[in-house]
């Protein structure tokens, strides 16, 4: 007889049921990237109004980026605790109330305080999103929904440099900036309240009478036949809470498997700090070439505009060519794009040829990363997995826009500085090549003896908050 878990995995798609969870979610995936791009927007403005240095306006960057390391470990070790969708709501609420105070900061150190939290707030958007529409995606299309799911991340990019361009002649543009995004999050808050709890995790918490619930109303509304199945019997959990639960949630991702874990540390660092580099830095270093504000910032939308057209084709390769071989290849080829625009920007066509041709590969890799990474964990550990790695990436690159102003970009120029970057990204991906198995196809919580094999120890059930 078949599990909760398979009927699951086995329905057919809906857009009214598994489609209507895959916008949400992607929504806040949306917040998401439109707050981590908007850093890159603010720099040159909050450089100008409070008369900062190139480290100064790093900060900016630098505060946010780490308030997200922190929200990526705490949100996904709660969304393993709590559930996917209470988490999947106070993200917003925190992130919404601290950008609106920051809008207000009078000083530069108290919004550098405020756009920590807020960082701490959404944060937990990717993972728990991703968990989440992971949980509830047929296997057969989870590797393309997961995928797609990236599809948010470039439209938000290139909405934030759009909204922030028309607002550059603006009074105080940076204040408004960023109150533009308070009220979506609020209404995204209220729309995600409908979102059912994910029955992959009600049944691994053992909440059996609810988890049937979700899934005969699944079953229903996809119109896939209805049949018979079990709900296993939970893993008992441990307990533990606060800090000894977090070093507790630290040690069951590494016990799971050392390289599996490694691999993806590896590959979130280096591939989102070539990304965030470029995302952060690239308006000023426009304008530092001497293009106005409007110019620099809608030179860096044709980075993430392009970027939307890579994630479709991300998607459509992704269960074709593989997750390892997609991401071992783009990744690559993306860092080599930025030394060529280091080396050619001073000539305007190439410097936007290059500039779009990063966007597009680069959106070819961080789709399949992001879908790879969130199925390499089982259930128990899939939220707080993929947290803790989006959490080192983002506390590498929270410190990356402050060095690369400071020191890398000074000390080094442009094109070495993105070389040695290029280079540490090719590092990571002949690790993920020997180190860790291909995921597609691969169900979701039924093929882990190849990670097993790697690690003897046995995966334990998460109960971390």
């Amino acid at each position: 007889m078949k599990t909760g878990d398979q009927i699951v995995e086995e329905l057919p798609w809906r857009w009214g049921v598994q489609g209507r969870i895959f916008i949400i979610g992607g929504l806040g995936y949306l917040f998401d990237a439109y707050d981590i791009a908007l850093n890159g927007f603010l720099m040159p403005l909050l450089g100008s109004h409070f008369g900062l240095s190139l480290a100064g306006r790093g900060l900016v960057a630098t505060a946010n980026l780490v308030g997200m390391a922190v929200g990526a470990v705490a949100w996904g070790a709660v969304a393993d605790r709590i559930g996917r969708t209470k988490a999947f709501s106070v993200t917003l609420l925190i992130f919404a109330l601290f950008s609106v105070l920051g809008a207000l900061a009078p000083t530069y150190p108290l919004f550098l305080a405020l756009r920590f939290l807020a960082g701490v707030g959404l944060g937990g958007c990717i993972p728990v999103d991703y968990a989440l529409v992971g949980e509830f995606s047929p296997r057969a299309y989870r590797g393309r929904v997961l995928t797609a799911l990236d599809l948010w991340w470039p439209v938000g990019v290139t909405l934030c440099g759009l909204v922030s361009t028309v607002m550059v002649p603006l009074d105080g543009n940076w204040r408004w900036m960023l109150a533009t995004m308070v009220l979506p999050a609020l209404l995204l808050f209220w729309v995600r309240r409908g979102i059912p709890e994910s029955p992959v995790y009600l049944t691994k918490k053992g909440r059996e009478a609810e988890a049937r619930v979700v899934i005969d109303d699944l079953v229903a509304r996809t119109g896939a036949p209805a049949e018979p199945y079990v709900i296993p019997e939970p893993v008992a959990g441990n307990g533990r809470r606060g800090v000894t639960a977090a070093a507790e949630q630290l040690r069951d991702i590494w016990a799971h498997s050392p390289r599996v874990t490694s691999v993806a540390w590896s590959l979130f660092a280096t591939v989102m700090l070539v990304y965030y580099a470029a995302l952060s830095w690239m308006p000023s270093i426009l304008k530092e070439e001497g293009l106005g504000d409007t110019a620099s910032f809608m030179n860096t939308t044709v980075m993430s505009g392009v970027g939307i057209l890579g994630v479709l084709v991300s998607t459509a390769l992704v269960d074709v060519v593989g997750r390892k071989w997609l991401i071992g290849v783009s990744a690559p080829v993306a860092a080599l794009a930025l030394v060529a625009f280091a080396l050619v920007m001073r000539a305007p066509t190439g410097s936007v040829v290059a500039i779009a041709v990063f966007g597009f590969v680069m959106q070819l890799a961080i789709p399949a990363m992001y879908a790879y990474v969130s199925e390499l964990y089982p259930t128990p550990l899939r939220a707080s997995g993929f947290g803790w790695a989006s959490s080192v990436s983002r506390a590498l690159t929270g410190f990356a826009p402050l060095l690369f102003g400071s020191v890398m970009w000074p000390a080094l120029g442009l094109a070495v500085t993105f070389a040695v970057l290029g280079l540490a990204v090719l590092v990571a991906v002949v690790w993920m090549a020997v180190a860790a198995p291909e995921t597609k196809g691969r169900a979701l919580d039924g093929d882990t003896a190849d990670v097993r094999a790697q690690d003897p120890r046995a995966v334990r059930e998460q109960t971390v908050v």
